[in-house]
Parts: structure tokens; sequence; C-alpha cells
């Protein structure tokens, strides 16, 4: 029992040394006092405790020998907190300061990554998810050989994945509320920026339902040629994917469609 509380007394020193230790390393002017307690604190993990104190610092590191670890230890704290957007100020920072580190490719893959951690969800602005597709692309483009090549481009692929998804949803909002030709407009659209798309078989769907509730509802004069545009969206969502999983309800509205085109051939 005795022990016990020996080592908790000796640990609450320790710990009491430590704090006083780094005020005075905040409160000092000696700069060289201040870089051996910030990287300390780096080493141990204490992030934040680091970043205070290489605000400080920093002015006064440019252009000395020990710039380039003090930068990289910065960039590195504010990524380690989460603090994203400084991240990948400093990071970037550091690349364009330090062409020649050996932590040139490390520090340029993780300004692209802080701003890929920025992106918001699909629902919301997606400014900061384009900046981050911009971030990564010109990585991948400037180290087509690095050790996280594979790593950005999951990120690219994520990040332009949400876009889609963005865009697909606004496009759909347009048939959820009925504004069949309005949705139209939007999924051609759609279609045509992201031919690619993981969200293909259901836009292409989409579009064909917009098409075929704008033809059905339609008045005589116009229902023929709206009737022929929904059997060729019908046609282009069966030429992607024979088995789609849209099949069984995009051949009911198929017969709908013949049988109300059989009227105009009379």
């Amino acid at each position: 029992m005795l022990s016990k509380k020996i080592i908790s007394l000796l640990l609450l020193v320790v710990l009491f040394s430590s704090c006083n230790e780094y005020q005075k390393a905040l409160k000092t002017e000696d700069v060289a006092v201040k870089f051996d307690m910030a990287t300390k604190l780096y080493d141990s993990g204490k992030y934040t405790k680091a970043i205070r104190i290489f605000e400080q610092i920093a002015p006064a590191y440019r252009g000395k020998p020990q710039a380039e670890k003090l930068f990289y230890m910065f960039a590195q704290s504010y990524y380690k907190t989460k603090q994203y957007y400084l991240a990948g100020y400093q990071f970037e920072s550091f690349v364009s300061g330090y062409p020649k580190s050996e932590k040139i490719q490390e520090a340029a893959y993780l300004g692209a990554k802080s701003y890929s951690m920025l992106s918001p969800v699909y629902s919301l602005d997606q400014k900061d998810t384009f900046k981050a597709i911009e971030k990564s692309q010109a990585f991948i483009d400037s180290y087509p050989n690095s050790e996280y090549l594979s790593e950005a481009n999951a990120t690219v692929k994520v990040l332009t994945e949400k876009i889609e998804k963005k865009v697909y949803e606004n496009a759909k909002g347009y048939n959820t509320i009925s504004d069949y030709k309005s949705a139209i407009v939007a999924f051609d659209l759609f279609l045509g920026d992201y031919p690619g798309t993981i969200f293909k078989e259901d836009a292409l769907f989409y579009k064909y339902d917009s098409a075929y509730q704008l033809a059905i509802n339609s008045v005589p004069a116009k229902m023929e040629e709206r009737l022929n545009v929904a059997k060729t969206a019908h046609s282009n969502l069966m030429k992607f994917k024979a088995d789609s999983k849209y099949k069984k309800k995009a051949d009911e509205m198929l017969v709908r469609i013949e049988k109300d085109l059989q009227n105009f051939t009379k």
C-alpha cells in the first residue's frame, strides 16, 4: 500500500515538474529552449501543447538548419489534432520550402489528405470536395511512383463518387417533386458529365420514369412524341443492364407505353 502511495506521489512530482518546464518554455525568450520543449512534446504525442510553442518560434526558425524538422513537426501536429485547414496549409508550405526533403512525398500526400478530410457529406456544399480532388490529383501527377499512390487514387475515387451522388440526388429530386421535364434535363446532364458513374443504372431508370410520367400525363397533342421518348429511355436502360434491378417495374411501365401508343396507329 505504501509503495503505491510513493509511486503516486512520484508521478505527481514528475507531472508538476513537466508542467512547470512547459510553462517556463512558453515564457522564455530562448528559442532553443522552446524548440527542445516542443520536440519533446511532439515526440510524446502532446501535439496541442507542442503547437503553442511551434506557433511562437516558427518565424524565428525560417532559414535555419532546424527549420525543416520544425515545420514538419508543426504540420504533423496540426494533422494529428485534426486541424485540417492548418495542416493542409503547413504541409503545402513544407513541400514548397523543402523540395529536397526526404519527407517530401509524405508531406505532399498528407497535405492533399488534409483537404480530403474537410470534405463534407454529399448533401452539403462541395467546394472543399472539389478542392480535395484537385489537391489529390496534383499529388498523383507529381508522384506517380509514390508509395502513397494507391491511397491517393482511392481518395480521389471516394471524393468523385461523393460529387456524383450529390448531382444524382439533385436530379432525382426533380423526379420526386414531379417536375419531370427538369428531371429529364438534369439526368441527361448528369449522364453526360459522368458516363462511368456508379449511379448510372439508377439515373437511367429515373430518367425513364420521368419520361414515362411526363408522357402518360400529357395532353393528347404531345403524348405520342413523349411516349416514344419514354420507350427509348426504357431501351437505353435495358441496353446498359438487361438484368437491371428495375427490370420488373420498367417492363410493366413499357406495357402501358405500348398500349397507349396503339391509340395513335389507328
